[in-house]
């Protein structure tokens, strides 16, 4: 029970050391720096290559991510946002992560569509498109 107790305090101590780096917990003397985590791995399992997906909320964020990590795997992507003109203390908009998302790999195609999710007729406009 305390070899259990004691991997519990080490991971818990990562994980608050990761939020609050220039803290030390439980003793343990972490690097003033964030531990980093990739994505997600190459998967051999199945491939997005060719295939072509819809992200809602692609302009920054989750949603850029995911939009990036799919054309990394050769996937074309279409960002539907609603953020087509900067915003004053939020980066990016729907273009500038278009160019973000086609820069992850030279034959993703990545095409932007302003759309508001909360109104239905933009969505079928966009699905449209």
């Amino acid at each position: 029970l305390s070899l259990n107790m004691a991997k519990s305090q080490t991971r818990l101590s990562k994980v608050i050391n990761h939020l609050r780096p220039n803290q030390t917990v439980f003793g343990s003397s972490q690097p003033d720096t964030y531990e980093t985590y990739p994505i997600s791995p190459e998967s051999s399992l199945c491939t997005m290559k060719g295939k072509t997906i819809f992200i809602t909320g692609g302009s920054r964020g989750i949603g850029l991510a995911v939009a990036k990590r799919c054309a990394k795997d050769g996937c074309n992507v279409i960002i539907a946002a609603k953020t087509a003109e900067p915003h004053p203390r939020l980066p990016g908009t729907i273009y500038t992560a278009a160019k973000e998302v086609e820069s992850m790999n030279p034959n993703t195609k990545c095409l932007p569509v302003i759309c508001d999710i909360r109104k239905e007729e933009l969505v079928k406009a966009a699905v449209d498109k």
